[in-house]
């Protein structure tokens, strides 16, 4: 089973993300913060994150950078902030992928699902 680490502020994104992920048989660890999920990162072993940019603390920004210092795991940005400059930052930083807000699940799915095989089949190359 696959663990996801999912940064997001928003709870009705949350609730509705949650249930999508554990339908796909997914283990999710949620934080509201950067705090939370800095905390998160350090104490857990996650096969892929989903950060949103635009938190009450700081930005998902922040975990992106502190995260590939040490780890190659598939990171995907998460976040309504469709500006050029911060879609191309968050690639730039390390991200490999960038998704705006509204989403269709099953895309964000999809491109979850491609993130992990790819990591898993560099894995065992």
């Amino acid at each position: 089973m696959n663990k996801i680490l999912l940064l997001e502020d928003d709870l009705s994104l949350i609730n509705g993300l949650t249930f999508a992920f554990q339908k796909a048989g997914f283990e999710l660890d949620i934080a509201r913060t950067i705090k939370e999920a800095d905390t998160a990162w350090t104490e857990g072993k996650y096969d892929l994150l989903i950060l949103d940019v635009s938190l009450p603390d700081g930005s998902g920004f922040e975990i992106c950078r502190k995260v590939r210092q040490t780890s190659k795991v598939p990171i995907i940005f998460l976040t309504v902030s469709d500006e050029e400059i911060n879609v191309i930052m968050g690639l730039d930083i390390g991200g490999d992928d960038y998704i705006t807000k509204p989403f269709k699940v099953s895309v964000l799915m999809s491109r979850i699902n491609a993130l992990l095989r790819r990591a898993n089949d560099f894995g065992s190359a």
